[in-house]
């Protein structure tokens, strides 16, 4: 009775590391429960429930047993961890991996950073606002402060979040930036058009993946996350919109 506790004690911590790693790195929630499901199911436990949210994992082994909670309080978009859980769950279910096995693995990814250095991050940030420019009909003459402005932009949201653990307070400030650059840019000659200028350095903050499980938890008929994820969306538009308005009401 008691080695039976221990395993399914080690299945439903295995199940809520694999949910929790998912959820914080950016995976959308049906994902994050099939995900569960699937490892429960590979270790015998066919009937287990899980209902995931943007802030928390419920999880059991069935209806009989306690349930237990997770709570998720930061999140951010790292899909290699997402593709790693998805492949260690393919091996549990194939029989490759033993619970310890798993276990192991999944707390060592739990652990790891592998978010992509600051200055690449800048780097990449600066050339994502160039080509966005571009493709909103942009002129080249515009492509050297939109990179200067993307990548500025982004170096401040960084900055400021990790002085302030407030994300929609870093997105502010990234796009008053952003604003500001874009408008010394034009006001001194250097740049064309201030709108494309600021429209192309800004998508480095539109938050797409949330939009995009946003929409795919809608279609999958998890509301209660739809409606979450879609608020918190609109809530980072909104910080967006309101630096690129502030540096307009003070000009």
């Amino acid at each position: 009775m008691n080695q039976e506790n221990n395993l399914n004690r080690k299945i439903v911590e295995l199940c809520l590391l694999a949910g929790k790693i998912m959820l914080k790195s950016g995976a959308e929630t049906r994902r994050a429960e099939d995900t569960m499901r699937r490892i429960a199911s590979s270790f015998g436990i066919h009937d287990s429930q899980s209902y995931v949210t943007p802030t928390g994992i419920f999880f059991s082994l069935s209806e009989a047993n306690a349930t237990k909670l997770v709570r998720i309080s930061e999140r951010s978009t790292d899909l290699q961890k997402v593709a790693i859980v998805n492949n260690i769950s393919r091996k549990i279910t194939s029989g490759e991996l033993t619970i310890e096995e798993a276990l192991k693995e999944l707390k060592a990814i739990a652990k790891a950073d592998l978010s992509y250095p600051v200055w690449l991050q800048i780097i990449a940030a600066s050339l994502v606002s160039g080509c966005f420019l571009i493709m909103f009909k942009g002129v080249w003459g515009d492509f050297l402060p939109a990179l200067i402005a993307g990548g500025a932009g982004y170096a401040v949201f960084i900055y400021i979040h990790k002085m302030i653990k407030l994300k929609f307070v870093s997105e502010f400030m990234a796009s008053f930036a952003i604003g500001v650059i874009a408008y010394f840019a034009v006001l001194s000659g250097w740049g064309t058009s201030m709108d494309k200028i600021i429209i192309g350095s800004v998508m480095s903050l539109v938050p797409g993946v949330l939009i995009t499980n946003a929409v795919r938890d809608l279609m999958d008929g998890h509301f209660a996350s739809a409606l979450s994820k879609s608020a918190e969306s609109f809530l980072t538009s909104l910080a967006i919109g309101s630096g690129i308005a502030f540096v307009f009401f003070l000009q």
